[in-house]
């Protein structure tokens, strides 16, 4: 790497030295800043007064967040490496709206992505420890994936069991006018949702509506319960070897004697 790209990667890349904590600063300003000008600019009042400067302002910022994105490939050894990593892929989503504005009108609202990178305030902030939190929440997320899976099959079956029985104990005439619709029904009575906009009349419908609420309050505590034991087991991890001598279980992976009564795994 030549002296003039390592000055470059010193600055955009590390925190650490005094210009490139400032870089850090001033880009987290500027993100902070696009996203605000995007915001406004969805107001009708302050888009027709202010419509023209919001769009200078805003190509303005993609312009030089452009610039830097090509300057983080062009500073690091494997560009193609960088530009699949996932700060690679929010920097090139941060500015790829506003070019995809010109064919699809409507698409630079998607500029918000912007807020994905001030995760670089991490790195400023010498926060990094914090990542490995995130990992452990990926952990249990991937580890939780299957049962979660199961759980919603359940769930989808259960509200369009619900539904059919909702749509044959009611009549049309209460907004129960199809089976899908009767479906959507049991979805929001299910979630707690309760917008409220169909509502059963008959008094076998209104037990129905009541069974399907309370079981709604037991379906929502589930997924919360698998992703908690993950997270746990993710934090620890046990192997699933049991001891020789007293058979108990919950040993770690390095362990070579049992914690509970000390026999040699």
């Amino acid at each position: 790497m030549s002296n003039f790209k390592h000055q470059i990667h010193e600055i955009i890349f590390e925190a650490d030295s005094k210009p490139g904590k400032i870089f850090d600063i001033v880009l987290i300003l500027c993100i902070m800043a696009s996203v605000l000008v995007v915001m406004l600019d969805s107001v009708a009042s302050l888009q027709d007064r202010y419509g023209k400067l919001f769009l200078l302002v805003e190509w303005s910022f993609t312009i030089l967040f452009t610039l830097e994105y090509l300057l983080r490939l062009y500073c690091v050894g494997k560009p193609w490496k960088y530009a699949f990593s996932f700060f690679g892929m929010v920097d090139l989503l941060s500015i790829l709206p506003t070019y995809l504005s010109f064919f699809f009108p409507g698409t630079q609202y998607l500029l918000v992505i912007r807020t994905l990178r001030t995760i670089r305030i991490w790195r400023i902030l010498k926060l990094a420890q914090y990542l490995h939190e995130w990992d452990y929440i990926l952990e249990a997320m991937k580890a939780s994936l299957r049962k979660i899976i199961v759980f919603l099959v359940v769930v989808v079956t259960l509200v369009a069991i619900l539904g059919s029985l909702m749509y044959m104990i009611e009549s049309q005439e209460t907004g129960f006018t199809s089976i899908p619709r009767s479906i959507y029904w049991a979805v929001v009575t299910v979630t707690t949702v309760g917008y409220g906009d169909i509502a059963p009349q008959s008094n076998l419908g209104q037990l129905l509506a009541a069974l399907a609420m309370i079981l709604g309050y037991a379906i929502i505590a589930v997924p919360t319960g698998i992703v908690t034991v993950e997270l746990g087991q993710a934090r620890k991890k046990i192997s699933t070897q049991s001891c020789p001598d007293c058979a108990r279980e919950g040993h770690d992976p390095d362990a070579v004697h049992c914690k509970y009564c000390g026999f040699p795994l």
